[in-house]
């Protein structure tokens, strides 16, 4: 009750506030902070209520009249050009274009004594603000009045269910990450040069002839779908392509699906953890969805592009002293389609990167303090692995396991190789593997 009745008090004072956040071509959050009669700052919002209201491309026309009251009752409007365009004359409001960047206009609004309104484009919880807003604010603060999203209507001109389908996000992620394995997903683009770009990554790994559909405007009068194959709009892409546009992919099988990836598929030096013994340190490394590893000494990022394909939300931050292999670990990234954050040195270049749930330390580890440094990093439960292959780094590896506990292993690989006119067996370099759960 108190609630609403805060409500009417703003409304009646004047000061009713919408914000209009364009997602679809370009997502931006900020924080806005209320101010008291000194400028002091005095709490997150002013006014206490973040309604987010979702719209589709179908405007005002297509909004339940619960969203439809929360935008009429506006007094000030912020919005993109795009999206005053969805409004009709039934709201009244001051409409202020949001300038380039966004996030210092957000700020500004800390002087505006309101409530405040969010108009999303779609759902705003599927890849939107709404979900934003909650993780800054609270769930308790924000509430949320969702349109259709692309999503459902891109399932629904294609034929299929959603729990089947995959939803990645380009807006501010490298196109790149949006190269599949298999499967089918819905691409939220960022902008009409989206299809092509995508369309081009698919072809040059010789997965041209997966399903690729363009969906634009979707929900509106304006809608079109265009279907072929990304070998196809790679070849020849539309230069009229809408900026509010979605991709359908049905993704040709990409044949390097094995558990481990042969030691060829890499671009390397030879600083590589081999096929064989990544198998085991994966093992080792346990990865679990949405978890983050850090690749100490990352070498050719091996281990980390295994680690980012192994699950959904894997991620990594590699770490390699050496410029070149830094390159070479962006490259196989890519080369995979996966996301792959590369710093310089450990435990240097540790500042700043986000909380790991496990370490792997392939390279370095007979540095002084190293394998400590990583340790001191990891979350009560994460797990640090580390390889040992000459003497000097598995003394280091055998110390520190005397000293902290955890377990060793050893492994010993042969290949078979031709003598002669038979075949003999080929020992490897042994690898000792000490493995740590941080108490």
């Amino acid at each position: 009750m108190a609630r609403w009745r805060s409500v009417r008090n703003a409304r009646a004072s004047g000061v009713s506030l919408v914000v209009v956040v364009a997602i679809t071509a370009h997502a931006s959050a900020g924080i806005i902070q209320a101010v008291d009669d000194t400028g002091a700052a005095t709490g997150p919002i002013l006014g206490g209520r973040v309604v987010v209201v979702g719209i589709g491309a179908d405007g005002m026309a297509g909004l339940p009249e619960a969203s439809k009251r929360e935008l009429r009752g506006a007094m000030v409007i912020y919005g993109s050009r795009r999206q005053f365009g969805l409004l009709d004359d039934t709201v009244t409001a001051e409409r202020r274009e949001w300038p380039s960047p966004l996030l210092p206009a957000v700020a500004r609004l800390s002087d505006e004594a309101a409530d405040v309104h969010v108009l999303a484009s779609g759902d705003p919880l599927v890849h939107g603000i709404g979900g934003t807003l909650i993780r800054l604010l609270g769930a308790e603060r924000v509430t949320v009045l969702p349109h259709v999203s692309a999503v459902s209507l891109a399932c629904a001109r294609m034929g299929w269910t959603v729990p089947d389908t995959e939803v990645i996000s380009l807006v501010t992620a490298a196109p790149h990450t949006a190269v599949r394995r298999g499967g089918q997903a819905v691409v939220l683009s960022r902008d009409a040069g989206t299809p092509a770009i995508l369309a081009e990554l698919l072809t040059a790994q010789g997965r041209g002839d997966s399903a690729f559909s363009v969906l634009e405007q979707l929900g509106g009068p304006r809608e079109r779908c265009r279907h072929g194959t990304a070998a196809a709009w790679a070849a020849a892409p539309p230069g009229d392509v809408d900026d509010l546009n979605v991709i359908a992919v049905r993704y040709l099988p990409d044949e390097r699906t094995t558990a481990t990836l042969p030691d060829e598929a890499f671009s390397h030096d030879g600083q590589i953890t081999r096929q064989s013994i990544r198998a085991v340190t994966l093992a080792a490394l346990a990865p679990r969805p949405g978890q983050r590893l850090w690749d100490v000494g990352s070498g050719s990022g091996s281990v980390a592009v295994e680690w980012a394909r192994s699950g959904p939300g894997c991620a990594v931050v590699a770490f390699e002293r050496d410029q070149t292999r830094r390159g070479r670990i962006a490259n196989n990234a890519a080369a995979f389609g996966v996301d792959i954050e590369v710093r310089g040195a450990a435990p240097q270049a540790f500042d700043g990167a986000a909380e790991p749930s496990a370490v792997f330390v392939g390279g370095g580890v007979t540095q002084p303090g190293l394998l400590e440094a990583c340790l001191e990093q990891l979350p009560a439960g994460g797990r640090l692995v580390a390889n040992a292959v000459t003497a000097e780094s598995e003394a280091a590896v055998v110390t520190a396991h005397a000293r902290l506990g955890g377990s060793l292993a050893r492994f010993q690989h042969y290949r078979g190789e031709p003598l002669g006119g038979f075949t003999g067996w080929r020992a490897q370099l042994p690898i000792t593997q000490w493995t740590m759960i941080k108490p």
